[in-house]
């Protein structure tokens, strides 16, 4: 049979084999098993990553504690976020970078941290106690009491929790938030927790904190420095003991202190502005004015610095620049930076009423008088009660009333 034109014809030639062909592949061939038995064991699979060797966690919190002893607080809370980097289920290290938040004034983070160590463990005493603390630091009073209360009922012998309370309840004394029997309770409190924790320096520090608010200054100093004997690389512990020394007449044990706690922590704005206010008192108004300086650089949006500085260059007769303060105090600003500067109101508070007779009184001896009635006109209303402030508006008033100015006011530069 025979298909005419099909490419299945039996009558077709076989090709002929091309030995250089074959040879071709042959090496082909080798190169291919070479490959898959040589280059890809050895090869990376791509994608997946390389293995490295890694730190282990308790290598990070163990660093940490040497930095917290030493009192570098900022390394000790890099290297205790190195540690919840590597392993994020250990609640005692959210605890002890919680802690560390607080004395840093790092509330935010601290309140934070404080709540991941209770999601981790919800029985957590310290951890609750914490959480109050950073709360009360914020001003949420009301939160903080109940945070106290679910440390106390977890733990009712934890020294930590009546030693933050008592903490708490000061600064609520001090900001003119306590009632009738706030006092009563912080004394209370630090009576409890010198019981169950007489051997812990926050127990001391809150007992120290407690006797300074009621003047008792001599023992608040012995409270600070058995803190201090205890942990002497607290920054804030010598913040407190020079304000007590201080207190107490012992100005040059004060600045040492001060200075202490600006070697512990050089960005705390603190220091220098308790220096400005001790060196002030002493009429050292040059170094005054330089410190208070230094703590407006450290912390620019912080108000009282700018009262501070006002009120140094007001003592020393510095007259335009007092102005300048004063102003930027009252009625708030920016820095070069543009950050805000908040105003402080006129209340009966914290010697504010002196911030703005002092202003006025500036303002009226230099023939400002439309602004000095202002100043004259918020405290008759907004303050009648303050007796020295109504006397030094009524003051404000006779001195432009008289046209008798004797300050010459000249232009002067904010030292920013």
């Amino acid at each position: 049979m025979y298909l005419k034109g099909s490419k299945y014809s039996y009558n077709s030639r076989k090709r002929r084999s091309n030995p250089f062909r074959v040879f071709v592949l042959l090496i082909l061939a080798a190169a291919g098993l070479y490959f898959s038995f040589v280059i890809v064991p050895e090869t990376q699979p791509l994608f997946v990553p390389t293995s490295t060797p890694t730190t282990p966690p308790e290598a990070y919190i163990s660093e940490a504690e040497q930095f917290a002893n030493e009192g570098r607080n900022a390394r000790a809370i890099e290297m205790y976020q190195q540690a919840i980097s590597s392993d994020p289920k250990n609640s005692t290290v959210y605890i002890n970078l919680a802690k560390l938040q607080v004395f840093e004034t790092d509330y935010a983070e601290a309140l934070k941290n404080a709540e991941n160590a209770i999601l981790l463990n919800s029985n957590n005493a310290v951890a609750h106690a914490i959480r109050g603390w950073a709360l009360g630091k914020m001003g949420n009073f009301l939160d903080a009491e109940t945070a106290f209360n679910r440390a106390a009922e977890i733990d009712p012998n934890n020294a930590l929790t009546y030693a933050y309370r008592t903490e708490i309840l000061v600064d609520q004394i001090n900001q003119g938030q306590d009632s009738l029997n706030t006092l009563e309770q912080a004394t209370e409190n630090s009576r409890l927790a010198i019981q169950y924790g007489g051997g812990m320096m926050e127990t001391h520090r809150a007992r120290g904190l407690l006797l300074e608010i009621t003047g008792n200054y001599q023992e608040a100093i012995n409270e600070f420095q058995i803190a201090i004997s205890i942990n002497p690389n607290i920054s804030d512990l010598y913040l407190a003991l020079g304000r007590n020394l201080r207190a107490d007449g012992k100005d040059s044990d004060a600045i040492t202190a001060f200075e202490r706690a600006r070697s512990l922590n050089p960005y705390d704005s603190w220091a220098p502005y308790y220096i400005s206010r001790t060196y002030s008192g002493n009429g050292e108004y040059a170094k005054a004015i330089q410190q208070a300086q230094d703590a407006i650089n450290l912390a620019p949006t912080n108000t009282m610095f700018y009262w501070n500085l006002g009120t140094q260059y007001y003592m020393s007769k510095d007259y335009p620049n007092a102005l300048i303060y004063f102003r930027l105090a009252i009625q708030g600003g920016t820095t070069p930076e543009g950050e805000i500067i908040e105003g402080i109101p006129l209340s009966y508070d914290n010697r504010v009423p002196e911030l703005y007779y002092m202003y006025g009184i500036v303002l009226a001896r230099s023939g400002q008088c439309q602004e000095a009635a202002e100043i004259v006109r918020l405290i008759t209303q907004g303050i009648p009660n303050d007796a020295v402030a109504v006397a030094n508006a009524t003051y404000m008033s006779d001195t432009c009333k008289s046209g008798e100015f004797d300050i010459v006011l000249e232009t002067a530069v904010p030292e920013m």
